[in-house]
């Protein structure tokens, strides 16, 4: 089977995604790293939209990293990173459906909203997801395990994962951090974030202070405060 090619940027958050994808599955893949601010005109080819990541597999154009992923867990089936029962896998989309519409737009608001105001209702909304995601996910379906089912690490717990890595954002610029109220968020992040796979697509606390003061200048930086 032909190696995948991953166009990918360091700093994306969709990119990690698919890269611990690929690197849970051992998946043999050429990266190739796109820089967002002067992208190859080519570029469009592989990906209409100009977003990362996108991957060539042989003949088929993949984009969208939570279309990607389902893909990589279907084409290179072990280990499988979705349940295969129709409930198990229907749930899994669910929750990274809320990823992505609700707890992934309220972090964006919360640290990018262009006002003290709307800042505030990020943080308002963030934090209901988090609450949301400890009573509702994972304390529905982690039982005693680590992960979000449980022992078995999932495109669930991958989903979600770039943004908790990026919480040393919040503290820095918004004074933010996972609430006490949230014990079985804490233990899930603390395993996530020691596995080989996200340690190795990691970037330091540096990169991204330094990324978004460039980001959201002076201002925004003192804006809002918990």
């Amino acid at each position: 089977m032909s190696t995948v090619q991953l166009y990918f940027a360091k700093a994306s958050t969709f990119s990690q995604r698919t890269r611990v994808v690929l690197l849970e599955k051992g998946i043999d893949f050429t990266p190739i790293e796109i820089d967002l601010q002067d992208k190859p005109a080519d570029f469009v080819q592989v990906s209409p939209y100009g977003k990362v990541p996108a991957i060539e597999h042989g003949n088929a154009k993949i984009y969208e990293s939570a279309i990607i992923n389902e893909y990589l867990d279907e084409v290179f089936p072990e280990p499988p990173l979705l349940p295969r029962d129709p409930e198990g896998k229907a749930i899994a989309r669910i929750w990274i459906d809320y990823a992505n519409t609700r707890l992934v737009p309220a972090f964006n608001k919360f640290l990018r909203g262009k006002d003290a105001q709307e800042q505030e209702q990020g943080r308002r909304e963030f934090l209901e997801s988090l609450l949301f995601i400890e009573q509702q996910g994972l304390g529905q379906l982690s039982g005693n395990g680590p992960y979000w089912l449980g022992e078995k690490f999932s495109l669930i717990d991958i989903s979600f994962y770039p943004w908790f890595e990026r919480l040393s954002v919040l503290d820095y610029f918004r004074k933010f951090a996972l609430p006490t109220e949230t014990p079985r968020l804490e233990k899930w992040w603390n395993a996530v974030r020691d596995r080989d796979s996200v340690r190795a697509v990691a970037n330091p606390v540096e990169f991204y202070i330094q990324r978004f003061t460039a980001v959201l200048g002076e201002p925004a930086v003192a804006a809002v405060q918990k």
